[in-house]
């Protein structure tokens, strides 16, 4: 069964060239756009990771990243952060929110793949 990916993204291009490239890598995708439905389309989709930007409007990633470690069915869903926010300190501060990954964008093909399949690779079954 194809693992499934929520990428959680308010940038349309950025969501849509995450999304196919993840579609022709054989996942299943739930895009979002926006961030205040993403922790309830996460609790109805169950993904096994989430792929999520840190500059959103209205909600921050980090908040939607922590919201997501204090739900107890979503707490166990590894998540990637991906972020212009690139400055000293950030990925630190991303990290101990709780995501279990960081990638600074520009995001490039080879990098993101790695990261999806580390992240999936040693996420819970």
């Amino acid at each position: 069964m194809a693992k499934r990916i929520m990428v959680v993204e308010d940038n349309d291009l950025n969501r849509k060239l995450f999304c196919d490239v993840l579609k022709s890598q054989g996942f299943t995708v739930e895009p979002v756009g926006d961030g205040l439905e993403a922790l309830d389309k996460a609790r109805a989709f169950v993904p096994n990771l989430m792929i999520m930007d840190i500059q959103l409007p209205n909600i921050s990633g980090l908040e939607l990243i922590e919201g997501a470690k204090a739900d107890p069915l979503l707490r166990a869903i590894p998540v990637l952060a991906v972020t212009a926010y690139a400055g000293k300190g950030d990925e630190e501060r991303i990290r101990e929110a709780g995501a279990d990954g960081y990638l600074a964008k520009p995001v490039s093909i080879g990098p993101f793949m790695a990261a999806v399949k580390r992240l999936l690779d040693n996420a819970p079954a």
